[in-house]
């Protein structure tokens, strides 16, 4: 039984290995015929072979040797042999969930990269708010010392400040909390986005989980096919 299936490995359909090798589908067929013939083992739907990336290689073995066909093709069924005894059921094992790429990971790389960004940008606005609170209070405090110098002498002027420095006191606090309010709601749209984002992965990874269940049922199944084949050349 087949083993050396990784998961997420791309499976090809017998259109797309003509494509990737560069041989006519009909020849396909044909030398995935002369490697059963020798005792190669493929992963079957029914009587549709799967391809995945060690038979393509097998395939363009076939392909480009100068020996006979048959010969080349008991040369890779023994590597396939070799191949399969050094791998236990073990190797294959079901994704990480928290360590799954998404089917299209240079997406998924761009969108997170675009968060980490939005993050950064966000940390840095908080940085500049609380270096022009540190001015304004700067600013506050150089203001009001003004005011107790005119207050002394001029009280009409320093009244006048004093309501300057108020106004401006409000001013500036109340475009401080417009733009805390304003971050405030920025983190939680990014948070949302992260949220569609695991949940999107997560219907990736339980479709794959899918597949990969599908793809031991067909292990199993190829094994007793194998099995009752075995038993007819015994008798």
């Amino acid at each position: 039984m087949r083993n050396d299936i990784q998961p997420h490995e791309r499976a090809y359909s017998t259109k797309e290995v003509a494509e990737e090798v560069g041989i006519a589908t009909p020849t396909v067929r044909k030398y995935g015929q002369i490697l059963e013939r020798n005792g190669y083992e493929f992963l079957k739907d029914g009587d549709r072979r799967i391809f995945v990336e060690s038979d393509v290689k097998a395939l363009v073995a076939l392909r480009d040797t100068d020996k006979p066909l048959d010969s080349t093709a008991r040369d890779i069924v023994e590597q396939q042999k070799e191949r399969l005894e050094n791998m236990s059921e073990t190797d294959i094992a079901l994704p990480d969930t928290n360590e799954t790429l998404p089917s299209d990971p240079n997406q998924i790389k761009e969108a997170f990269k675009y968060l980490v960004n939005e993050l950064a940008a966000a940390r840095e606005m908080n940085i500049q708010l609380k270096n022009d609170m540190s001015h304004i209070k700067t600013t506050v405090s150089q203001l009001q010392q003004d005011h107790h110098f005119i207050s002394s002498s001029i009280g009409n002027t320093a009244q006048k400040t004093n309501n300057k420095i108020e106004k401006l006191t409000e001013q500036q606090r109340a475009h401080y909390e417009t733009l805390l309010e304003q971050e405030r709601e920025r983190t939680e749209l990014l948070q949302e986005e992260i949220q569609k984002m695991r949940d999107e992965q997560k219907k990736e990874w339980l479709s794959q989980n899918e597949f990969n269940k599908r793809l031991e049922e067909m292990q199993k199944r190829d094994s007793g096919n194998w099995s009752w084949l075995i038993s007819l050349f015994k008798k």
